[in-house]
């Protein structure tokens, strides 16, 4: 299939934000994309640089308003689209969601975020719920799409659990990029380590990985882009600079069982050894 990523800088006026998103996604379905990836809470700033009770006021239900208008954004350009936002499910009930939509309109599922970090700049846990779904995988019209977000990049568990699963790309949208007092230094650093770990993943399950992050600055913060999709050996085969825009690539699935033949990872875990992963520490 061909995958499609956009990344752009988003503003507090969120219907702006939904007007830029479905230009872009029909940029990218004109380029032939079968399947189109949006960044973390898209149609909105990262609010949670901070605490703020308003910001709430932000999350909507699923289905809603959001989720309506993309779904016949979907259905008129025959699109898998990956929509990532603000749900809320009940008063006191908020989920940092994934809504799949197949290229029919219909909505094949969500996934809600299971690790929800809580750091300067990321006070997330103030806001959402941990998601309550498990690892999920989408058998799509574009292929099976194993759905994560941001913080879930780093835990190789969410991604080795979402690939078992069945998972032919796991797909991560992203808001990720240096705090105010951090250097030039800090941020090559903390872009390697984000990309080696994607990679990583890509390596360690035989498939195909993809991050979609946003650009742009809001509060201080400065969100770096580089949103990429690498394959099953870890290697890079699409990648965006700083700039709002999106990247597309051709992906081939059936690449993956003979890469899993050439190193079967699967095939060679001590699932008989691996009990003491469910502690917190030994």
């Amino acid at each position: 299939m061909k995958f499609a990523a956009i990344q752009f800088a988003c503003t507090t006026n969120l219907p702006e934000n939904s007007d830029k998103a479905e230009h872009f996604i029909r940029e990218a379905a004109k380029a032939g994309a079968d399947c189109i990836a949006l960044q973390e809470l898209f149609n909105s700033t990262y609010f949670c640089r901070e605490i703020d009770q308003t910001f709430f006021s932000w999350a909507e239900p699923v289905p809603g308003p959001t989720t309506d208008r993309f779904s016949k954004l979907a259905k008129e350009l025959g699109v898998v689209i990956l929509l990532p936002l603000f749900e809320r499910k009940a008063a006191g009930i908020y989920f940092n969601t994934m809504v799949v939509l197949e290229k029919d309109g219909t909505i094949a599922g969500l996934y809600r975020k299971m690790h929800i970090p809580d750091d300067p700049g990321f006070y997330e846990k103030y806001y959402f719920t941990p998601g309550d779904l498990g690892f999920k995988v989408f058998d799509t019209s574009a292929g099976k799409i194993g759905t994560l977000i941001c913080w879930d990049q780093w835990f190789p568990e969410a991604a080795r659990l979402t690939a078992m699963a069945g998972a032919d790309i796991l797909v991560y949208p992203t808001a990720i990029g240096t705090l105010p007092e951090e250097s030039d230094t800090d941020k090559k650093q903390f872009m390697d380590a984000w990309k080696t770990i994607q990679r990583s993943h890509a390596i360690a399950n035989g498939c195909f990985v993809a991050s979609i992050n946003r650009v742009g600055v809001e509060g201080g913060s400065k969100f770096w882009g580089n949103s990429f999709v690498c394959g099953p050996f870890g290697e890079l085969i699409a990648q965006a600079d700083e700039n709002e825009g999106f990247i597309i690539t051709d992906i081939d699935f059936s690449t993956i069982e003979n890469h899993r033949q050439i190193w079967p990872f699967f095939r060679d875990r001590r699932v008989d050894e691996y009990g003491d992963i469910v502690k917190r520490f030994l």
